[in-house]
């Protein structure tokens, strides 16, 4: 059976959507069948950074139980060209979809939660897709909740930023060890000559270990050239030998065995 991976964050601004696209890509160089849900309902991006137009369904509709999940999903394997095969589920980015997901109660999401977990039935096994990826909301919105309770794994991104490495501490703290997920973290756009110094990468893992009991999978280094992409680059498709590509790769390798 494939596994579900919550890709999460305490605020935004960290890499979080760059890193879930491009590492669903890397699954798919893989010849993994994977699939990605836009589930930042509050501020969706992956529709512009694929530039696609959207379905005639959102996973809005999905969740408010309008429509299959089927319905839907967009196939992005010729556009994604990467070996495996590769779908989309694009939330609505409406003025107007992002008030009314903001607004709903308590027993609303409920029903969105339920929903949420039957996709282990309808997408990993009946589609036998590898990997469905979760981009959440950054911090505790009801979405990304119970976008970590119907996961198998999480993955959360943060930066060096005292304030980050703080807020990811008590978010975890407070959400994961209740839940009990399997939980790692990925520090992303760490500066290069911050590694490079006499501190190095062993000092970015003890500065943060020295707050979290939860393991480091990998350290990013903060890539000009990634920032210069505005988003809209898949390098694991386009720059197959890029130093990101590479920590995508690792980082796919050892979500596998996580």
């Amino acid at each position: 059976m494939g596994k579900i991976i919550a890709i999460h964050s305490y605020k935004g601004g960290t890499g979080k959507t760059l890193l879930t696209l491009n590492l669903a890509a890397t699954y798919a160089k893989m010849e993994k069948r994977v699939c990605v849900l836009d589930m930042d309902f509050r501020a969706p991006s992956l529709q512009s950074i694929l530039q696609l137009d959207g379905s005639e369904y959102w996973l809005n509709d999905y969740l408010n139980g309008t429509c299959d999940i089927k319905k839907v999903l967009i196939d992005y394997t010729s556009q994604c060209n990467c070996g495996g095969e590769i779908f989309v589920g694009l939330a609505n980015p409406a003025t107007e979809a992002l008030r009314d997901m903001s607004s709903k109660d308590r027993k609303w999401e409920m029903r969105a939660l339920g929903r949420l977990l039957s996709l282990k039935n309808t997408l990993l096994n009946d589609m036998e897709l590898d990997y469905l990826l979760f981009d959440t909301s950054p911090g505790l919105q009801y979405s990304s909740i119970n976008a970590i309770v119907s996961a198998d794994l999480v993955l959360v991104i943060s930066t060096i930023d005292t304030s980050d490495i703080e807020g990811t501490r008590r978010m975890t703290q407070e959400l994961y060890d209740l839940f009990e997920k399997k939980t790692a973290i990925l520090m992303n756009k760490v500066p290069v000559e911050f590694l490079s110094s006499s501190i190095g990468k062993d000092g970015v893992y003890k500065r943060f270990e020295t707050v979290h009991t939860l393991p480091i999978l990998k350290v990013i280094p903060c890539f000009c050239d990634v920032l210069r992409s505005g988003g809209i680059t898949v390098f694991s498709r386009d720059e197959p030998d890029h130093p990101f590509t590479k920590h995508l790769e690792d980082i796919a390798a050892k979500m596998e065995k996580f």
